[in-house]
């Protein structure tokens, strides 16, 4: 029998951008330097660009851009997943701790 990669369902989640410079470079960092703490996939995306990208991707998170009041997506699917989602979540909400 084949080693099966063991499966797991998306935890997805939402928040809004209230930077008044929207998702920047310095944010896009933060973002990305929590997502890397996970073992989870964790991706994001926005209405801007609707595709998901690797949250742990500095540069792909800077190419989503989303501006100012605009809503961007979380979804991460692994062990930890849960928290993974939750703590983005709770940094966008509290505008990356600025």
């Amino acid at each position: 029998m084949e080693n099966a990669e063991p499966e797991f369902e998306w935890v997805k989640g939402g928040a809004l951008i209230t930077n008044k410079l929207g998702l920047h470079a310095r944010t896009a960092i933060k973002l990305t330097k929590l997502a890397m703490k996970f073992k989870a996939n964790v991706e994001i995306c926005s209405e801007q660009r609707p595709e998901w990208v690797n949250a742990k991707s500095p540069n792909a998170v800077v190419k989503l851009r989303p501006p100012r009041n605009s809503p961007i997506y979380v979804r991460a699917a692994g062990e930890d997943a849960n928290e993974a989602v939750d703590s983005i979540v709770y940094l966008v909400n509290s505008n990356f701790h600025e």
